[in-house]
């Protein structure tokens, strides 16, 4: 098959992968591609190469497309490509290159840099650069694959601009996924058996466990667990149902908790440095590790055993030995959900309103994205409930800044639901222009900025641990104003009592609201929040 260019190319390519939205930012070295997308598809003018491809992949549960110019381009996605890669998100990033002709010249061809894809190599789980006009379709394809893969991850296109605009030759490839990788049947008998034994059983579901919902909520309800999430692992079973604990395993209730389990179920879960207090948190011994990534079993807690394989296949081949847990174990379970819930609920004071009211405006079938600052970390990360993985979108790099990035493009992967982004006054400021893609795509966005007019998170932990504070206090817009600038309707929240209306009402719009929350009038949490990072001598 001929195509005119790879524009061309690029949109056959896409279609066949099913994406029908882009994101970049247009340039002298992406033109030819970003001119066809925005002719045969849609094209997203963002302001910053960052988040909100990934994060439209995140919400659909596919892959999302980047497209971004050579250079300074490229490097500007690296910070959204080391968050792909954390978080295992399928990204396919298509950059520019210079011409054939120069490349690796080091002459100072406009948007040269050097050895970028070394750079890209180093931000991806694929990289690649484009050599001819002839292979260019292959690559495109087998990008996609590895960004679709287990664990996952960005995969990394670069083309050099007379390669974009040379005429393309290309046959189609069948985009089948991989075989299940499915455990081995000595190890699962040993599993099996370990997982019978159990009197006290506990589950924790990371990421790992979001293509296995079905198997993993069979599981629990045949065992009578208490499931533990990570962030990433939240919504893998609805937060509602009443033996799932949630993303609170730190707490001391379930601290308590896994000092009496007597087996732990672990899947697809990397056991962060957040949420398991720097790697402190006691953990029972007899540990069944599920992983498709045979690099993460063991290496932060020993597994008894361990099943390399596809979450669907290895909690299949365990059900068959479920058996339920002892008297009063599961009731236990349900009284440690109530009570962290009810304590978190307790510590955020006037928070709270805003919480609840998010939840109550929502539909059940709403994305929330979330900026790393308080309101997200305290509380939004755990509290506000999650009904479904493709819900739950944040920075698991914990990158501050992309929060509204990510918002966007999930509001535009998923149009029929609203939208809420949680973020603070400084994060939002690391990536303000996205407020001008905001107002341009007009998504059912509720933007909600907490305003403490600086990076809270270390502020707190300046005034707790420093005698003065160090780049924290910050110079904040009047985000009336600014919402006026860029054609946004405005609200504000100032006390408790405005919440429900506020955020009722914006999330109600058909369109997008800037909501400020201003925590100076609203007040203050009952002790103020620091993140879960040992200082060493503290």
């Amino acid at each position: 098959m001929r195509h005119d260019n790879g524009g061309d190319l690029l949109v056959t390519v896409l279609r066949e992968l099913g994406i029908d939205t882009v994101f970049g930012i247009v340039s002298v070295h992406n033109l030819p591609l970003v001119e066809a997308v925005d002719r045969e598809l849609r094209f997203v003018p963002v302001r910053h190469e960052a988040s909100a491809a990934d994060a439209y992949g995140r919400a659909r549960g596919t892959l999302g497309c980047a497209l971004t110019s050579t250079g300074t381009g490229a490097g500007n996605a690296a910070g959204s490509l080391i968050e792909a890669l954390s978080a295992g998100s399928s990204v396919l990033h298509i950059t520019g290159q210079v011409e054939s002709e120069f490349l690796g010249s080091g002459r100072g061809f406009i948007h040269e840099t050097k050895d970028q894809l070394g750079m890209l190599t180093a931000v991806s789980a694929y990289a690649r650069s484009v050599p001819d006009a002839a292979r260019a379709g292959s690559i495109l394809r087998e990008a996609a694959r590895a960004a679709l893969a287990s664990p996952g991850g960005p995969a990394s296109v670069e083309w050099p601009i007379d390669l974009q605009y040379a005429a393309q030759t290309d046959e189609p490839e069948d985009h089948a996924g991989p075989a299940p990788l499915t455990p081995g049947a000595e190890e699962l008998a040993a599993a099996g058996a370990l997982l019978a034994s159990a009197r006290r059983p506990l589950i924790w579901a990371g990421g790992g466990a979001n293509t296995a919902r079905g198997e993993l909520a069979a599981l629990l309800e045949a065992t009578g667990a208490g499931l533990i999430t990570s962030n990433s692992g939240r919504g893998s079973v609805p937060e509602d149902h009443e033996q799932v604990i949630g993303n609170f395993a730190t707490t001391p209730a379930v601290r308590a908790l896994l000092a009496d389990a007597d087996v732990l179920l672990t899947i697809g879960t990397h056991f962060r440095s957040n949420e398991t207090a720097d790697y402190t948190l006691g953990l029972p011994g007899a540990h069944i590790q599920i992983d498709v990534d045979a690099a993460s079993i063991g290496r932060v807690h020993p597994a008894t055993h361990a099943l390399h394989a596809d979450a669907a296949e290895a909690l299949t081949g365990l059900l068959p030995h479920a058996v339920p847990a002892e008297p009063g174990w599961t009731d236990r379970i349900g009284a440690v959900r109530t009570e962290v819930r009810a304590i978190l609920h307790d510590n955020i004071g006037p928070q709270a309103a805003i919480c609840d009211a998010i939840r109550a405006a929502l539909p059940r079938e709403a994305v929330v994205a979330r900026d790393v600052t308080i309101p997200s970390s305290s509380w939004g990360n755990r509290l506000l409930e999650m009904y479904d993985p493709r819900d739950n979108v944040f920075p698991r790099g914990g990158g501050i800044g992309q929060g509204l990035g990510m918002g966007i493009g999930a509001a535009l992967a998923r149009p029929d639901a609203p939208t809420v982004v949680i973020a603070g006054d400084g994060g939002l400021a690391v990536h303000l222009g996205e407020l001008l893609t905001l107002a341009q795509e007009r998504p059912r966005l509720t933007l909600i900025v907490f305003n403490d007019g600086g990076y809270g998170v270390l502020r707190n932990m300046q005034d707790r641990h420093s005698e003065r504070r160090s780049g924290v206090d910050l110079t904040t817009p009047d985000f009336a104003l600014l919402a006026q600038a860029c054609g946004l309707p405005y609200a504000r929240i100032g006390a408790e009592e405005d919440a429900a209306r506020v955020i009722g009402e914006a999330v109600a719009s058909d369109g997008p609201t800037l909501v400020e929350v201003d925590l100076d009038s609203l007040g203050p949490m009952k002790n103020p929040f620091t993140p879960p990072v040992r200082i060493p001598g503290q």
